[in-house]
């Protein structure tokens, strides 16, 4: 984003402030909005481009291989035509080891998502803060209201392509293979975004992140990274099978419509189902991640949700990635012309009748 569209970001976060003082003390949402206009500008200004960065002798040698990988895999992205625009060509140092927290909830009895809803992107089932101690009010507050809830942090977030998007510094401590898996990632929702389907838009995203990564090293002649990438696909895909059966389970248990004290038997049941098979069939499946020893972990249906998000249906990713011929930029290409129009969870429907041939 150019200093022009930094300086109109500023003149609407100052009338927001200047035309809501009285909101901004009553209304926990204006203050929210704040606080996430000052620090997307925050980061705005923080950001250096990479290509000083990498002149610049001082940098060293960690940082600028993380950075040399970043401009590449972008590169890449671009050459699979994914919309790169200036995404991630400049960086931002945040300052702290967490800059976003994300918080899910969801009723005790109903793996249903707890949404928020914004301009443009429709219903999310979770919700991002930049203020720590606001999202332990929020999170305290439906908790209080009987819900099950998952705060956890977040190394990175896209703005849709509504600004060029920084590397964060949040992001660097991945190895080679994630990091170039998320640049690919996070530009691919530039690419296709469906409206209110946020599921859809992030198992997508897996498949363009590490099938993208895949090709990427491949075509540098890294075929370890490139192996290595693959792995940790097909190990999402089979995750993405786990958490399929886990929620059958659960929502088994919750349409028998028990009392509490069934339900916490259930759950309790349900749980210890889980570790059996996260400790045995599944690790067995598992190429590149590795389970170990699991504590007795109750059943939570937020962080269940959480983990589902990134891991719908890529079975039916897989399956359409392999119909066009293992072509990470055709199968992009061909499904972002499929869902001209779509929203919501019809994307779904739509992806099963294109891998089955259908129109």
């Amino acid at each position: 984003m150019k200093r022009r569209a930094i300086v109109i970001f500023l003149i609407v976060v100052g009338a927001l402030m200047a035309g809501y003082g009285t909101a901004y003390v009553a209304s926990e949402d204006v203050r929210y909005i704040t606080r996430a206009g000052f620090e997307q500008t925050h980061i705005l200004q923080a950001r250096r481009p990479i290509s000083k960065i990498l002149a610049d002798p001082k940098t060293d040698a960690a940082t600028r291989g993380s950075l040399e990988l970043v401009l590449a895999a972008r590169d890449y992205a671009a050459q699979l035509d994914f919309d790169a625009k200036e995404t991630y060509t400049t960086y931002a140092d945040v300052g702290r080891d967490t800059l976003l927290v994300v918080l899910s909830a969801s009723p005790k009895n109903c793996l249903c998502p707890y949404t928020w809803k914004y301009p443009i992107v429709g219903r999310i089932p979770y919700k991002g803060f930049f203020d720590p101690e606001m999202a332990r009010k929020e999170t305290s507050k439906l908790d209080a209201m009987g819900y099950d809830t998952y705060l956890r942090p977040a190394a990175a977030f896209s703005t849709l392509g509504w600004f060029n998007d920084p590397l964060l510094s949040t992001a660097m401590t991945r190895d080679s293979v994630e990091l170039a898996a998320l640049v690919l990632h996070e530009i691919a929702h530039n690419t296709l975004y469906v409206k209110s389907a946020t599921p859809f838009n992030e198992s997508f995203a897996q498949l363009a992140g590490y099938r993208g990564a895949e090709a990427f090293f491949r075509s540098r002649g890294e075929q370890g990274a490139a192996d290595k990438a693959a792995a940790r696909w097909e190990d999402e895909v089979v995750l993405s099978g786990y958490y399929t059966a886990l929620a059958a389970r659960l929502d088994s248990l919750y349409q028998s419509t028990p009392d509490s004290a069934a339900l916490a038997t259930g759950r309790a049941s349900i749980a210890a189902w889980a570790r059996e098979q996260l400790q045995g069939p599944i690790a067995q499946q598992l190429r590149s991640y590795r389970i170990g020893r699991i504590s007795e972990r109750p059943i939570n249906n937020a962080q269940i949700i959480a983990a589902r998000i990134y891991r719908t249906r890529l079975d039916l990713f897989d399956r359409w990635y392999q119909k066009e011929g293992q072509d990470i930029k055709q199968a992009v290409k061909d499904l972002k012309g499929r869902m001209d129009g779509v929203t919501g969870d019809s994307a779904f429907a739509v992806l099963e009748q294109a891998v089955n041939g259908e129109q």
